[in-house]
C-alpha cells in the first residue's frame, strides 16, 4: 500500500461527501421553508452514515443542525 496515495484518495473522497452533503441540506432546508415545513429557526437531528463492505466498516455519525 502507498501511504501517500491512500491519503490523499481518502481525502478526496471526504471532501466530495462534504460538499455535496452541504449542498444536498441547503436544498432540502430551502424547499422545506419554501413549502411551510420549517419555519427557519429550528434546530434537527441529523445523521451520517459510511460503509464500505468490502473492508467491513460501517460507521454512523450523529449531529444537530442549527438554523438559527
Amino acid at each position: 500500500m502507498h501511504e501517500e496515495t491512500f491519503n490523499m484518495s481518502i481525502r478526496k473522497f471526504l471532501k466530495t461527501v462534504g460538499v455535496r452533503s452541504q449542498t444536498e441540506i441547503e436544498r432540502a432546508v430551502a424547499k422545506a421553508i419554501a413549502d411551510g415545513r420549517l419555519k427557519g429557526n429550528e434546530a434537527f437531528a441529523a445523521k451520517m452514515q459510511l460503509t464500505i463492505d468490502k473492508i467491513g466498516l460501517t460507521l454512523t455519525l450523529d449531529g444537530e443542525i442549527k438554523l438559527e
